[in-house]
Parts: structure tokens; sequence; C-alpha cells
């Protein structure tokens, strides 16, 4: 007879398909969004995808960010870097290079996609979106999602800010160098 404290916990697939896209994430290329994308279909994974420059183009972690300050939502400003697309843009544009369909297929994926991504999510055929966290600039994306009928299921409701969260202890710790 099995001892019950010692029982093996065999994740879910949301569990394990999730773990995978952090793993996806950990080859990023910018440190400000080490972020990975699965799409699966089927319980089968179709494609990944991670924060990086396009193909033959420096990357941060070679030459630093190409910052950009943006108008958020509630009026203030942030910057972000542009070098990089974003996870789930290169994953959509992986499937398309190798001929992939991701027609119906459901995204795991760091945090709720920002603006962009969602759209280009809705116009390749995701149904659905399983992200770790929230981020702190998903209301558009939530409302195009809402009103396409694509899934968002936010596994922890944490919501991440790019800003202050996240960065704080590598802006905070640039500054004493």
């Amino acid at each position: 007879m099995k001892n019950e404290e010692h029982k093996y916990h065999r994740p879910s697939w949301d569990e394990y398909f999730m773990s995978i896209a952090e793993l996806v994430g950990s080859r990023g290329t910018c440190d400000r969004g080490r972020s990975g994308c699965v799409i699966v279909r089927d319980k089968r994974i179709l494609v990944t995808g991670y924060v990086g420059s396009p193909a033959g183009l420096p990357h941060c972690d070679e030459v630093g960010h190409e910052m950009h300050k943006v108008v958020n939502e509630d009026g203030s400003t942030s910057e972000h870097c542009i070098r990089t697309a974003h996870a789930e843009q290169n994953a959509i544009a992986q499937a398309a290079k190798i001929g992939i369909s991701v027609d119906g297929a459901t995204v795991y994926c760091h945090m709720t996609p920002c603006y962009t991504c969602a759209k280009i999510l809705i116009n390749a055929g995701i149904k659905k979106v399983v992200a770790a966290k929230d981020y702190h600039a998903s209301k558009r994306t939530k409302e195009i999602f809402e009103a396409c009928g694509l899934k968002l299921q936010i596994v922890n409701k944490e919501v991440e800010n790019y800003n202050q969260d996240r960065f704080a202890a590598k802006v905070e710790e640039a500054a004493q160098k």
C-alpha cells in the first residue's frame, strides 16, 4: 500500500503546458521579458515562441534595449523595449514559417497578451488563451477577446506591472553601479 504523504502529483494539462511555456521563455533574449508561449491543439504542442529579436538582428542581451515611451490607458507613461518581438508573435510567425495551422488552438503564455498580440491571436484562429498572470495593460485585450468569443483563463489573478513589479530590482541594481 502506497504512503499517501508521498503520492505523486501528476500535472494537469494546463500545468504541464504552462511549465513548458516558462521553460521556453528562458530562451528569451531581452531581460525585460523572458516570456515564452506554447500553442497547443488536441493536447499536442504545435509550436513555441519566446521574446527575441528578428533572426539575424542583434539581441538586447548583446547590445542593450531599444526603449520606446508609451502612453497607457490611464494617461500614465511607461517605457517598453521594442527591439524584440513578443513570444506570441514569434510563435505565430514560426507556425506560418513551417506551415502549421493554429486555427482552433490554445495558447499558454506568461501573462495576458498585449493588445497587438491579442489581435494577431484572434486573426490566427486561436480559441483560448491560458495566462499565468494578468498584465497591467490588458483592458483592451480583454474587451476584444470577449467581443470575438476567445476564452481567456488567468491562472494567478496577480497583475504583473512591467513598470514596477518585474524590473524594480534590476533598475535599482543598475542605479547602484
